[in-house]
C-alpha cells in the first residue's frame, strides 16, 4: 500500500478487505446521509452507495461487495474506487489490517459537558414553554402598549461612555447565550460543536460548528437551528413582566427596557439568509438542499459569466462552464435559483449600506474620539472618546483579525464538508 500520509490515495484490491471507523447514517429523500461524527464529515450517498457501506462494514471484500451490488441492481459500479473515496473522507480505518493516517477530530467546545447534563434542551415540552412565555408577553404589550420600549430606551444614562460600554457588554453577552443555546442543543444530541468568531460580509459574528446535526431527526435539527432565536425571544419575553412592575422612572425599569431591546435587535438579522443565518439554516432544511449558499453562488456566477458574454457575443463560453445548478436533483435546483437571486440582491443591498452609511459614520465617529484624546477636553471627554475607541476600534480590528484568519485557512480542509458521491 502506498503512503496514504503523502496525500497518495491507497491501492485497493478486488480481495481488499476494509474497516471503517464509526459511521452514522440516515435516509433523506432519495439519498443517504453518512458521516463521521467525530470529524464532523459528511456525505450525500445514493441508495447503492449506502448499501456499499453497510456491505464493506459487515466485512465484506471489495469483489465481494460488487459481486452482491451487481446481483441487486443489475448495475455495475467500482468499488475499489469507492474505497478510495471513503479513505479520502476520513471513514476508512484499515485496509487488510494496515491502518490508514487519521487526522486529529477538530476541537469542541466545552468537551465536558455531556449530552446527558443537557438532554432537557431536546425536551417536547420547552418548546411549548417558550411559546407560552411568548404569548403571555404579546397579551401584556397588548393590554399595556406602554409598556413596549422604544430606541429613546437604549439612551438609559446621560453619559454615553456608559451607554456605549454596558450596550456592548450585554449585546456580547447575550450574543455568547445565544450561541450556548445552539452548542447546548446539539450536544444533547450527541454533537460536539465548536464555537468560534467569524465573519459575514461587514458583520463580526460568533458562529457554533454544530455539522452532525445533518444526521438527526427533523425535529432535533429544527430545534437545533432555532435554539438561539428561541432564546433572544425568551430573554425579551421575561423582561416584559419586570417592565410591568417596576416604576418607568426607576432605574430597573430602564434597564430592562434597553435589555428588552438588546435581546431583539439580533433577530432581524436572522431573515438576512444571504448570510448563512439560523434562519439560512432551516430554510436548507426544509428544502433538502445540501449547500444552497456554495450552489447558490456558482449558479448566480454562471449567470453573470452569461450576461457578460451575451453583452460580447464573440467570446465563447469556456469548456465546462455548463449550468452547476443542472446536475442538481429537481427540488434543489428550484430552491438554488430563487435563493440565488436572495443571495445577489441582499448582497449588493447590504455592502451599498456599508459604503454609504456604516463606513462613514464608523470613520466620523473614530475621527471625533481621537481629536478627544487632544489636549484641553474634559475627564469626561477623555472617557467618552477612550470608550469610543475600545469598543468601535476594537470590534472593527477583531472583524479584520478574524477575516484574515479566515482567509489563510480557506484552503484547508473544512470540517463537517458535504461532498455528493
Amino acid at each position: 500500500m502506498t503512503d496514504t500520509a503523502a496525500g497518495t490515495p491507497p491501492r485497493v484490491g478486488p480481495d481488499a478487505r476494509v474497516a471503517l471507523h464509526e459511521l452514522s447514517m440516515r435516509r433523506d429523500r432519495d439519498e443517504w446521509i453518512v458521516g463521521r461524527m467525530a470529524t464532523r464529515t459528511f456525505v450525500a450517498l445514493p441508495p447503492a452507495g449506502a448499501r456499499a457501506v453497510r456491505l464493506l462494514g459487515e466485512g465484506l471484500s471489495v469483489a465481494r461487495t460488487q459481486e452482491r451490488l451487481r446481483a441487486d441492481t443489475g448495475e455495475e459500479f467500482d468499488i475499489a474506487d469507492f474505497v478510495a473515496d471513503l479513505a479520502a473522507l476520513g471513514f476508512v480505518a484499515r485496509i487488510d489490517g494496515r491502518p490508514l493516517p487519521d487526522p486529529a477530530p477538530p476541537p469542541a467546545s466545552l468537551p465536558w459537558l455531556r449530552p446527558r447534563h443537557v438532554r432537557f434542551a431536546l425536551h417536547p415540552v420547552l418548546p411549548v414553554a417558550v411559546a407560552v412565555l411568548l404569548t403571555a408577553a404579546l397579551v401584556t404589550l397588548l393590554l399595556r402598549p406602554g409598556l413596549l420600549p422604544g430606541y429613546r430606551d437604549l439612551l438609559w444614562s446621560p453619559h454615553g461612555s456608559v451607554v456605549l460600554l454596558s450596550g456592548a457588554a450585554a449585546g456580547w453577552t447575550l450574543l455568547l447565550a445565544h450561541e450556548l443555546a445552539h452548542l447546548v442543543t446539539a450536544r444533547a444530541a450527541g454533537v460536539p460543536g465548536r464555537m468560534r468568531l467569524g465573519t459575514r460580509l461587514q458583520f463580526l459574528v460568533m458562529q457554533t460548528d454544530i455539522s452532525g446535526i445533518e444526521l438527526a431527526p427533523r425535529r432535533h435539527r429544527l430545534t437545533a437551528y432555532l435554539s438561539g432565536i428561541a432564546l433572544n425571544l425568551s430573554v425579551a419575553s421575561a423582561l416584559v413582566p419586570v417592565l410591568a412592575a417596576t416604576d418607568p422612572a426607576s432605574t430597573a425599569h430602564r434597564l430592562s427596557a434597553a435589555a428588552l431591546l438588546l435581546a431583539l435587535m439580533p433577530l432581524p438579522f436572522q431573515l438576512m439568509v444571504f448570510t448563512r443565518t439560523d434562519v439560512y439554516f432551516v430554510l436548507q432544511d426544509l428544502t433538502g438542499c445540501r449547500d444552497l449558499y456554495g450552489d447558490g453562488l456558482a449558479y448566480a456566477r454562471h449567470r453573470f459569466r452569461r450576461a457578460l458574454r451575451a453583452l460580447r457575443p464573440g467570446v465563447r463560453a469556456a469548456a465546462g462552464e455548463d449550468d452547476p445548478s443542472a446536475r442538481l436533483p429537481a427540488h434543489e435546483r428550484r430552491a438554488v435559483r430563487v435563493y440565488s437571486v436572495v443571495l445577489v440582491v441582499g448582497t449588493v443591498a447590504c455592502l451599498a449600506f456599508m459604503a454609504a452609511v456604516t463606513l462613514p459614520l464608523d470613520i466620523a465617529l473614530l475621527s471625533r474620539a481621537v481629536r478627544g484624546l487632544a489636549p484641553g477636553n474634559t475627564p469626561a471627554g477623555y472617557a467618552d472618546s477612550a470608550a469610543v475607541l475600545v469598543t468601535l476600534g476594537g470590534v472593527n480590528v477583531l472583524w479584520l483579525v478574524t477575516k484574515w484568519r479566515a482567509h489563510r485557512s480557506r484552503r484547508r480542509a473544512k470540517a463537517g464538508a458535504w461532498a455528493r458521491m
